[in-house]
């Protein structure tokens, strides 16, 4: 659903008018509230909130799964470090950076 100029609303109209926006939230409408013209606020039906943040775990989960296939598709073809090593390596690489970003 694509935010209109109707969906953008000052924060001083949204205060006086917070009962019609609840009406036209409930009913489908998506608002954005501004202070001093800036957009600080979304206002979303609760239902549809709940199920946007359903979908992003749903993608953490998928992205997850990707990742889990990148390691094993790694492993099968050989390209492991043992795990001390690793770590060792990652430490050593993280001084490293952290010593040339406070020269």
């Amino acid at each position: 659903m694509a935010i209109s100029v109707r969906d953008i609303v000052p924060f001083s109209t949204a205060r006086t008018h917070l009962s019609d926006l609840v009406i036209e939230v409930q009913n489908g409408a998506e608002k954005i509230i501004t202070k001093n013209g800036e957009p600080v606020v979304a206002v979303i039906d609760a239902k549809r909130l709940d199920y946007y943040h359903r979908l992003e775990r749903a993608r953490i989960h998928l992205l997850l799964l990707d990742d889990a296939q990148k390691g094993l598709a790694d492993v099968e073809v050989g390209r492991t470090v043992d795990a001390i090593d690793g770590i060792a390596a990652l430490q050593l690489k993280r001084k490293t950076a952290v010593g040339r970003t406070t020269d």
